[in-house]
Formats: structure tokens, sequence, C-alpha cells
């Protein structure tokens, strides 16, 4: 028997936590960023007037700054049921170490990916749904934070040519510079691979025939678009593609998932109803 949908007022309300956590941990992976980054954001041109880098904020403050937003981070995450707090508090260690990444790797978006994906799986558990103990579930987590690393990859290998040039300079290390010359196969490829994960998570959730139209096949278009149209040489569309291509793209994924929820909402409700309308007894 396949699970029940889950209602519309606890839908809604997970989504506004998720964002509102969403923002404030975005928020407090910037600021530990520019702590780490405070001696080598001056030899980058987009980054040397972040306040840490030009010597406005002092380190201290920025870390009592990044103390304020963990702990606004943790009021949100209270808030969820206590599963979700096993779940969440390790993404803190990637977080906290990801600017790391680029001294040591080309490959430092990977870890951004996997900091930055991490409400994929939390958004199981914040539902009631255990995941040690479901398998459909699992699976389903499994392929949704895989793609939303192919994702977060994708589109900062585009911020990343935005500073390619400092980068090499500095001794910065980047997926753009490993894969200069080869970035919009590689692009490509991630496309691909985000697209065709969603799908694998739709079907182990059961998802419908809109989700695989709107959301996979939406996605596919847009990405599509944006790796022919996007000039890797030009700072400025760059920028553009980085900052605009993630609402398109994010916006025709949230739609299909939102119709296709309405869609099997209304065809439970009609299940459960007797011919003539009326609701059977529980």
């Amino acid at each position: 028997m396949a699970e029940p949908i889950a209602s519309f007022a606890s839908v809604a309300t997970t989504a506004a936590l998720f964002f509102s956590g969403a923002l404030i941990m975005r928020g407090a992976g910037c600021t530990i960023n520019d702590l780490w980054d405070r001696n080598l954001d001056p030899h980058v041109r987009r980054t040397r007037l972040r306040p840490i880098a030009r010597g406005a904020i002092t380190p201290f403050k920025g870390i009592v700054f990044t103390g304020f937003q963990l702990l606004a981070g943790l009021a949100v995450l209270v808030q969820f049921p206590l599963p979700c707090l096993a779940y969440g508090i390790p993404s803190l260690a990637l977080v906290t170490t990801y600017p790391l990444a680029k001294r040591v790797t080309y490959y430092p978006q990977a870890v951004l990916g996997l900091a930055f994906s991490w409400g994929a799986i939390m958004g199981f558990p914040a539902l009631g749904i255990d995941l040690l103990s479901n398998s459909a579930a699992l699976t389903a987590a499994a392929c949704l934070y895989a793609s939303n690393i192919s994702w977060v990859v994708l589109y900062d290998m585009i911020y990343a040519h935005m500073d390619i040039k400092d980068d090499a300079n500095a001794g910065i290390k980047s997926i753009a510079l490993k894969h200069e010359h080869q970035t919009k196969q590689v692009l490509t490829g991630l496309a691909v691979t985000q697209v065709a994960l969603l799908g694998a998570a739709g079907m182990a959730a059961g998802a419908g025939p809109i989700f695989f139209l709107g959301s996979c096949g939406g996605a596919l278009v847009t990405l599509g678009i944006m790796i022919k149209r996007v000039n890797l040489k030009s700072v400025k569309n760059c920028w553009w593609w980085f900052v605009n291509g993630c609402w398109i793209t994010g916006g025709v994924v949230s739609i299909g998932m939102a119709a296709d929820y309405i869609s099997r909402s209304l065809k439970e409700a009609e299940s459960q109803s007797t011919p003539d309308g009326r609701e059977l007894d529980a």
C-alpha cells in the first residue's frame, strides 16, 4: 500500500522552515568562507572589497556574527522533529571546512555541494519518514541528494569562471581551472547526471507523470539553454546565469513538484470518497 501523502499544512510549514534555515545557513557559510579566505580575497578583483578582506570588520567580530547566525539556524532546526537534529548537526562540519577544500583540491565545488545539498536528506525525517526503515525513502533521499550536488557543482563551475584568472594567480584551486577548456562538456555531463538522478528520486518516491514532465523535463530544457548561451569569457554574463539560471531551473523543478503533489493529493482524496462523494468513515 502506498504511503499517504502529507497534508498541505505540514508541507507548507516544513517548506517555510527549510527556506528560513537555508537562508540563515547560507549566510553563515558565506561568513565562514570570508573568515577562512580573508588573506586570499584581497588578491581577487571581485572579492577584494568584502568587509573582512578590506578590514572593515575584524575577524573576531566575524566569528561573533557567525555564532549568532548558527544560533539562529539552531532555533530553526529545533522546530523540526527530534530525528532531524541527528541528521542536521553533522552538516556543520561540511559548512565549516568547505573553504579549506579550494586549497587542496581542484574540486572544492563538490564539497560545497555536499554541504549545501544536505536539506535533500533532512526533508524526509522532517515529514516524519524514517530513512533507516524505509528503503524507498532512503533511495529517493540518496538520489535527490546526489542530484542536488551535481546541480551545485554545475552552477558553481560557472561562478568560478568569473575569477578564473585571479584564482590562478592567487593559487586558488577550482573545477573551472582544472577543466577550463572542457567546461561546457563537463557542464553538460553534470546536467544530464542531475536530471537522471532527479528522475530516479521521483521513481523511488512514486512520483507521477507531471513530475517527470515538469521537473525533470523542465530542468533538462532550462539547463540546456543555459549551457548553450552562457559566455564563460564574460564575468557579467557568468554572473547573470549564476543568479538567474538558478531561479529558472529551480523554479521549473519546484513547479513540477508542486503540481505533482497537488495532482496526487486530489487523487488520494477522491479514492477515499464513496461514489456519491461522501467521505468514508475512518
